[in-house]
């Protein structure tokens, strides 16, 4: 045997062991070296979000069925791998998110946010533009309800969103497979991320393939966070299932931000008002809550210009979304956390898109995660309903009377026009003809503090705030 032969036969042995090892020309290749999705084709991205059924080891606290610390990290993660191996960079066209409201979980009937927060770091690594306002860096996250598909003890939409419908856990009448054949329908180019827990993934992945009659071989088993599925359309109407690995190995620790960008800003305090039963003809509601505290803060950065508006934040507003833990240390101590419902839509006008309203819930979901609070959405609040100078009596009754959160202390993140009529509503309650003064547009650092004691009597300033400077703030997010 020739020195020629032995070389070719050791070459042949050694490309074998690399087949058997799932390298070089292996017929079965790994999924993470997959390439990414052509821009020219229709790509619905399936993204699973982690909730109390599906989740690995150490991702989801059962105790309030929220994101831990280490969740959070794997969607920070998440974000740059789905941009850059999953889109090549390219922006995103649509994303959709579950609606929270739609799948309660625990016996305290926890919103699952997850599936939100799952891309709401890669929202942040796109640019949305708005007519005549330009673009920046965010993406609108459609969460809304379907038509007809609002669920139980949650207040009706004031704009219908068709247009921003997310997907729904219980999936009534198909809603979901309806919703994505539409934008298979349309035949558009693009890349169309959704966000889920498995249950809801895989159920739509399977409709949509018997429904298409595409014969493709979804997976029948949750292979954890990490798995990110796409149907890849071509033009010729052909399609793909494509999947990719993204391989993640998050700390167990809160993320922590690139140093140099949080910088300290000081307060502006410009009122503090006292109402005490029997003092100038103040006088105490009969079904007042007592013992209670709520600090009401508003949604991290939004608009770089006046009207821009995605219903979202946009990259300054991830940097104090993910600080608020550290910058809230000390300073306030609630026992659970309150936000709007990010389902609510907000209508398109110039300078705005038709859109879900996530930016409030978004903003103090990390803190609630940090400080493994409970977290809840003012659901039945119809926030929209009523507008300054309107007094907003809804949330001024939904979190200052009968006695639901009496001797409890709560972080509300609300919209920031609606916090001063929602205070004047409480104090035309207690007979006062104090009125709360107008909250800047270009204040996102104050922090509102609603007190009543032991006997109901009333206290309201604006005394301390996060302390995080809005200017020093990058445009851009953050990237992990």
């Amino acid at each position: 045997m020739t020195k020629r032969t032995n070389l070719i036969g050791l070459i042949s042995v050694f490309c074998l062991l690399l087949s058997l090892a799932g390298c070089g020309n292996s017929s079965t290749p790994q999924v993470s070296q997959q390439p990414p999705l052509s821009a020219g084709n229709v790509n619905l991205i399936f993204v699973s979000s982690e909730d109390l059924a599906y989740h690995v080891a150490g991702d989801i606290d059962p105790a309030t069925a929220n994101l831990t610390n280490q969740g959070l990290q794997r969607t920070l993660l998440l974000g740059s791998f789905l941009k850059q191996r999953v889109l090549g960079g390219e922006n995103v066209t649509s994303i959709y998110a579950l609606a929270p409201m739609t799948h309660l979980q625990t016996a305290n009937e926890y919103p699952d946010m997850a599936a939100l927060e799952t891309v709401q770091q890669f929202a942040m690594l796109n640019r949305a533009t708005v007519p005549q306002e330009g673009s920046a860096h965010s993406f609108p996250i459609f969460a809304s309800y379907a038509a007809g598909a609002v669920p139980d003890g949650v207040a009706a939409p004031v704009f219908a969103c068709p247009a921003c419908q997310g997907l729904d856990f219980r999936d009534p009448d198909n809603i979901n497979e309806t919703m994505v054949d539409q934008i298979i329908q349309n035949n558009a180019a693009g890349f169309y991320v959704m966000s889920a827990p498995w249950e809801t993934i895989h159920t739509l992945m399977a409709g949509l393939n018997a429904q298409e009659g595409y014969n493709l071989t979804i997976p029948d088993h949750y292979a954890g966070p990490d798995s990110v599925y796409a149907i890849s359309i071509a033009p010729s109407r052909e399609a793909k299932l494509v999947s990719y690995d993204s391989d993640l190995h998050p700390g167990a620790g809160y993320p922590e931000l690139p140093p140099g960008h949080i910088l300290p800003a000081t307060c502006d305090s410009t009122f503090h008002y006292e109402v005490t039963a029997g003092v100038g003809g103040a006088m105490v509601p009969l079904n007042s809550n007592v013992n209670e505290t709520v600090y009401f803060i508003r949604h991290a950065e939004a608009h770089p210009t006046a009207d821009w508006d995605d219903g979202n934040y946009i990259g300054a507003g991830q940097w104090r979304a993910l600080a608020l833990p550290s910058a809230l240390q000390g300073k306030i101590h609630p026992d659970a956390v309150y936000a709007i419902d990010p389902a609510v839509g907000i209508p398109g006008d110039v300078g705005s898109i038709l859109s879900s309203y996530v930016r409030p819930s978004l903003t103090a979901l990390p803190y609630a995660i940090a400080n493994k609070l409970p977290y809840h959405l003012a659901a039945s609040v119809a926030v929209f309903a009523q507008n300054p100078p309107q007094l907003s009596t809804a949330a001024s009754n939904f979190f200052f009377t009968n006695g639901t959160f009496s001797g409890r202390t709560l972080l509300a993140a609300w919209e920031h026009d609606h916090i001063p009529p929602t205070i004047d509503a409480l104090l035309a309650s207690y007979q006062s003809v104090l009125t709360a003064p107008k909250w800047h547009d270009d204040d996102y650092d104050s922090i509102w503090t609603v007190r009543l004691d032991a006997q109901g009597n009333l206290s309201v300033d604006n005394d301390f705030c996060e302390g995080i400077d809005s200017t020093a703030l990058p445009k851009a997010a953050p990237v992990f």
